[in-house]
């Protein structure tokens, strides 16, 4: 497939490389500039590409930008054909972009991404941290291969979506609607805690978006609490620990 990744930092620069080797045609750009994407990326094979030209004739656009910033592209998104699946990696931390009213007050963070972009989207890859996501994937089949929450209201584009999640080491789990995609995202208890398929299901259906979000808002005292340079096992048992 032809895919664009916005973003070449820890998640966008992840998928551009595994997105790549698997032998897709990718593309990753960055506000930042060609500079900001790092050289292993370009090692696998994938390209820099001005913004304009990168959402251009693609089958797939990977969005691995900060929460609440999609609204920046809406005016280059009117003219990206409908059929180009865009995915949304991004959470919502309030202590880090500032709160945001629709969101406080209800709305699901990747249909405000999607009324913000102008389209809609599928919600991707948002569960998993950076690390996990870089070290941890494995081929289909492989003993205890971690799992992937997919979100999104078109059945096909969920289905291209979990296809590239699959391409990416991990075994992809359809969650249905954006409307029950909260229960993937912070911090819920399949949210960053590195559970397989088997796992998935229970841990989606224990979530409580009251309880989640209050977890949520406390990651900065509990990141507080871990040793100084907390390895991807740390954060993960850091995860697990909040819902026990």
């Amino acid at each position: 497939m032809k895919i664009t990744v916005i973003g070449a930092g820890a998640i966008g620069g992840n998928l551009a490389a595994k997105l790549s080797t698997a032998g897709h045609d990718v593309q990753v750009t960055d506000a930042r500039g060609p500079e900001a994407v790092r050289a292993e990326v370009l090692e696998s094979g994938a390209r820099t590409g001005d913004l304009t030209d990168a959402v251009q004739g693609r089958d797939v656009i990977v969005l691995a930008i900060p929460f609440g910033v999609a609204g920046q592209l809406a005016d280059l998104f009117a003219s990206v054909p409908a059929e180009t699946v865009v995915i949304d990696t991004a959470n919502y931390y309030p202590h880090l972009y500032g709160h945001i009213e629709a969101v406080d007050n209800g709305q699901i963070d990747s249909v405000y991404t999607a009324e913000l972009l102008g389209r809609p989207v599928v919600k991707a890859w948002n569960a998993a941290l950076a690390e996990t996501q870089r070290t941890k994937g494995v081929p289909a089949g492989t003993p205890g291969r971690l799992a992937i929450p997919v979100a999104g209201d078109s059945e096909e584009a969920r289905k291209v979506a979990m296809q590239l999640v699959d391409d990416t080491g991990f075994d992809p789990y359809d969650t249905g609607t954006l409307a029950d995609s909260w229960r993937q995202q912070p911090n819920g208890p399949a949210y960053c805690t590195e559970l397989t398929l088997d796992e998935l299901p229970a841990a989606l259906a224990a979530a409580d978006r009251v309880k989640d979000a209050a977890i949520r808002d406390s990651l900065p005292e509990r990141f507080a609490s871990l040793p100084a340079n907390p390895t991807v096992d740390d954060v993960v048992e850091m995860n697990r620990a909040a819902h026990r």
